[in-house]
């Protein structure tokens, strides 16, 4: 059975999102929420609670099924917040705040086709 989850809208550059979901592609979700809970990186937290809603999804809160893995984990370009900054002699510079939408799609053995 599959199952899936979004964050939609979190303040996290994606290329920095992407970094941390290429550590827990392809594994069972016990195994990454281990993996997810040693990482140095604020973005891990992000994926570790999309990781437990997606499991939720599928009817699994409790986290025992060892099929359950995840299958599929993406992350795309959320709408960019444009900022001003003071600057040199009375102007103002800007800056980008970027967002990111995170996709994680949880399956076991017997619901997917692969």
């Amino acid at each position: 059975m599959k199952a899936s989850s979004q964050s939609r809208y979190a303040r996290y550059a994606p290329r920095k999102v992407n970094q941390i979901l290429t550590l827990v592609r392809q594994k069972p979700v016990a195994e990454a929420l281990k993996i997810l809970r040693f990482v140095p990186k604020k973005g891990a937290l992000l994926i570790a609670k999309t990781i437990l809603s997606a499991a939720a999804n599928a009817g699994d809160s409790d986290l025992k099924n060892p099929d359950l893995k995840v299958t599929e984990a993406w992350v795309g370009q959320g709408p960019t917040l444009k900022r001003m900054r003071p600057y040199a002699m009375g102007r103002g510079s800007t800056y980008k705040r970027k967002t990111c939408h995170l996709t994680v799609v949880v399956s076991d053995k017997k619901g997917s086709v692969n």
